[in-house]
């Protein structure tokens, strides 16, 4: 698996839409994956390390998981099918067993960021990935 991080969310007009720009440690590759707005937006106010009086969907996840003895483990993107990302959280409980869950990409990011785990994409997607330049014009 290959480490990543949330380098930005960018808005791309020519796809009408959000995207989340995934970065390897070394700066040499950024999967781009479309997400909605506002799922673009919880993962910008976890980016910018904002709270709210009220939690937010993803807030109340993670303090679920924490009432729970739960801790998220990392977030992967797994794979894609007909345009469509995939991922999976994986969870430990208070007796120390992982799971694993099925998720939006877009979730699982906005959760590893709220919880500050690592992010990881298959090395498979590779194939998907540029270079920052090419995505956003300096």
């Amino acid at each position: 698996m290959i480490e990543m991080y949330v380098k930005n969310v960018a808005f791309f007009e020519e796809g009408g839409g959000f995207a989340v720009l995934l970065c390897d440690k070394n700066n040499k590759m950024v999967l781009p994956i479309f997400i909605g707005p506002l799922e673009a937006q919880s993962i910008a106010l976890a980016l910018e390390k904002q709270k709210f009086p009220r939690p937010l969907t993803h807030d109340l996840m993670v303090e679920i998981m924490q009432k729970f003895s739960i801790s998220i483990q990392k977030a992967v993107i797994t794979d894609i099918r007909d345009g469509t990302y995939y991922a999976e959280i994986y969870l430990k409980d208070y007796n120390n067993v992982i799971s694993v869950i099925d998720s939006r990409p877009s979730d699982a990011i906005a959760l590893a960021l709220r919880v500050n785990c690592p992010i990881y994409m298959t090395p498979k997607l590779i194939e998907f990935t540029y270079k920052y330049e090419e995505l956003i014009p300096q």
